[in-house]
């Protein structure tokens, strides 16, 4: 009997071998079965006017596509949005899994489910699983941070219809192998042909359902020249060549990070050249006491850029921050910081968007303005959090100190 199967996790039907690559993954932080389940957050925890989504995690094991089929049977929203967050595995489970979600015009992004109910373990043991398998709405937050959707579970990913990778997140994709039983003692050679025949029909197969899904032939042609045993992360402009994510601005929600010293992230990847590069942008917002707060704006040093540029931010006509034309270069970015009144945080945190103007001037004089909006996602509670912590304010300012160092998303 073979089985096809992808890197880092196999559905062998050795029950002895299957047992061990379970508590591989169990070590790795995944579970050894695909789970999916209900989750509930905070207002705006999935985007805007969104705190409910479904979690999909763990192995696509050999009755994945059967569950899914089951549980989404009951789900009459079609467009709660599906996160997914999971190493691999079998790879037909996963072709059925993509035709049912491309059937039901799926909303799909890679991120991680954090059940409240299990805080306390490690979201893949024994009572944590037992809680998510038990049906009912789970209370949780969601981190695109780390999140993966690995090896087969990139197919079923690419079936629907709306899909997001988070400039935080990775896909990554391989080369499948082959595992067989033998019995009895064929020739090496029988061995040999069967083994081709059933790599040609399975890059066949593959060629075909990345075709259905509308995805270009090229990642077809990436995916053959991986070997198995390693993983080839998509890069920004693979995933918006290849047709996965198409996003002229992908970005995250403002997070809050529990630093030494706390502070709320953000972070965007702006396409350049019609998709051939993208440039990482973020933003840092920290608390110097209760009445003031620094943004700081990170970006990588456009090399050919001519000339002298000022940065602004804009939340209507009457609040902006003006970061000046004098940026500190650390490393490939450039870092611009500008203070701003707690009370303009809060009035910043309650518009949908943000504008964002670069204004270029060049040696012959000519300036233009180019734009782009961000929006405040999670801004607002980030701040909240955050303010609670800030020092009260005294006469003498509190030290900026050093820059902090700067931690870019997945190299575009």
């Amino acid at each position: 009997m073979f089985v096809r199967l992808l890197l880092l996790v196999a559905s062998l039907s050795i029950p002895g071998a299957s047992r061990a690559e379970e508590t591989t993954a169990e070590k790795a932080g995944f579970a050894p079965k695909f789970t999916i389940y209900l989750a509930k957050g905070a207002a705006n925890a999935c985007g805007v006017n969104c705190d409910r989504w479904i979690a999909v995690e763990g192995e696509v094991d050999r009755d994945a596509a059967a569950r899914i089929r089951r549980f989404l049977a009951g789900v009459k929203d079609t467009q709660r949005p599906i996160y997914f967050h999971s190493p691999g595995g079998n790879v037909e489970q996963s072709y059925v899994i993509g035709r049912l979600l491309r059937s039901r015009k799926a909303i799909a992004r890679v991120g991680r489910t954090i059940a409240t109910a299990c805080a306390a373990g490690t979201q893949v043991d024994a009572a944590c699983l037992k809680i998510k398998n038990a049906g009912g709405e789970l209370e949780a937050e969601l981190s695109t941070r780390g999140a993966m959707c690995n090896s087969a579970c990139g197919y079923l990913f690419l079936g629907a219809a709306t899909r997001e990778v988070a400039p935080d997140a990775a896909m990554g994709v391989h080369n499948s192998r082959l595992v067989f039983v033998v019995r009895g003692h064929p020739p090496a050679q029988a061995l040999a042909d069967y083994r081709q025949r059933q790599m040609l029909t399975a890059d066949r197969e593959r060629a075909a359902f990345l075709a259905a899904m509308g995805i270009n032939r090229e990642l077809n042609d990436l995916i053959r020249t991986v070997k198995f045993e390693t993983m080839h992360l998509l890069t920004r402009p693979e995933l918006y060549r290849f047709g996965i994510d198409t996003r002229p601005l992908p970005e995250t929600m403002w997070t809050l990070e529990k630093a030494a010293r706390p502070y709320i992230h953000k972070t965007a990847l702006e396409r350049r050249d019609n998709g051939a590069s993208f440039r990482m942008l973020e933003w840092r917002l920290f608390c110097e006491n209760k009445d003031r707060a620094r943004l700081m704006f990170v970006r990588e040093f456009d090399e050919g850029a001519a000339g002298k540029s000022t940065v602004v931010m804009m939340a209507g006509a009457d609040r902006f921050v003006a970061f000046g034309r004098y940026p500190a270069r650390v490393g490939k970015y450039e870092v611009w910081s500008d203070t701003l009144a707690s009370a303009a945080v809060k009035a910043v945190s309650a518009m949908p968007h943000l504008q964002v103007g670069e204004s270029m001037s060049t040696s012959d004089g000519k300036a233009g303005l180019a734009t782009f909006d961000i929006d405040t996602t999670g801004l607002e509670p980030a701040w909240t959090q955050l303010l609670a912590s800030c020092p009260v304010a005294t006469t003498s300012p509190r030290p900026m100190g050093p820059l902090p160092s700067v931690s870019a998303a997945p190299a575009p």
